[in-house]
């Protein structure tokens, strides 16, 4: 299973330059760039068993709601979306705060996944996917070999 991860090209400054502020974006970005940052992306942990593949996203702070989850042919996105606006007002001043955030994973899912019987759960800020395999992967995955 691969994954594709989404970054945005700067548009400020071109991407010959990044290796060249590589040094002080560390020292002042942590590590990231401050005109070619990565875009938020969650942790993302895949596991497989005889039934299933199992994928496990971190993503607290969301709504079940949030979340968009499609299959296209052999590609899953799971995407999310969430907008937060407060405002406290006062005599004397009033404050708004604004929150967007959203994200989106790609996956090339396997052939022996049954697309139809995929199922998603979010609980406790994570969101867990159950890919199933299909029957005829099943009954091929263990097989014993004798040696003669």
């Amino acid at each position: 299973m691969s994954t594709k991860a989404l970054t945005r090209q700067s548009e400020f400054l071109p991407s010959v330059f990044n290796d060249f502020f590589k040094p002080w974006n560390e020292w002042i970005d942590n590590g990231g760039s401050i005109w070619n940052r990565e875009l938020t992306v969650p942790a993302v942990n895949v596991s497989e068993n005889t039934k299933n593949y199992n994928l496990s996203l971190a993503v607290p702070g969301m709504k079940k709601d949030d979340f968009k989850i499609d299959v296209d042919g052999n590609m899953l996105t799971i995407s999310a979306e969430t907008k937060q606006e407060k405002e406290e007002r006062d005599e004397k001043y009033t404050r708004k705060e604004y929150n967007y955030s959203s994200f989106s994973r790609s996956f090339t899912l396997p052939d022996e996944v049954n697309k139809e019987k995929i199922e998603a759960l979010y609980d406790n800020g994570v969101l867990k996917l159950v890919l199933p395999k299909t029957e005829e992967t099943k009954k091929m995955m263990a097989k014993h070999i004798a040696v003669k």
